[in-house]
């Protein structure tokens, strides 16, 4: 099955703030990790995140984390944060 990748209106402008070619390193990733198997959940690059109902899921590409749900075909993209960034971001968005 082929999921759309739908980005919310944060996480584009987190995309935009990348650098040019961090930018095309996670547009190219997400297109090969969440396109056709997005709940694949891997050791090293998709993570189920426990305890919450929101984001549901977490993709490592290199520095860079990328929060999302899985919606009846769909991808939601809800932020791409840096790793330093990441738990503050989750602490102050994630949802129980």
């Amino acid at each position: 099955m082929r999921y759309e990748i739908i980005f919310a209106p944060g996480a584009v402008q987190d995309l935009k703030r990348l650098r040019a070619n961090v930018r095309a390193t996670v547009k190219d990733a997400m297109e090969v990790r969440l396109r056709h198997e997005p709940r694949k959940v891997s050791r090293s690059r998709i993570k189920r995140l426990k305890g919450l109902d929101q984001p549901q899921f977490r993709l490592r590409i290199d520095d860079v984390r990328v929060f999302y749900d899985v919606v009846e075909g769909r991808v939601e993209v809800l932020a791409i944060v840096s790793k330093a960034d990441a738990a503050r971001w989750l602490a102050k968005v994630g949802k129980k």
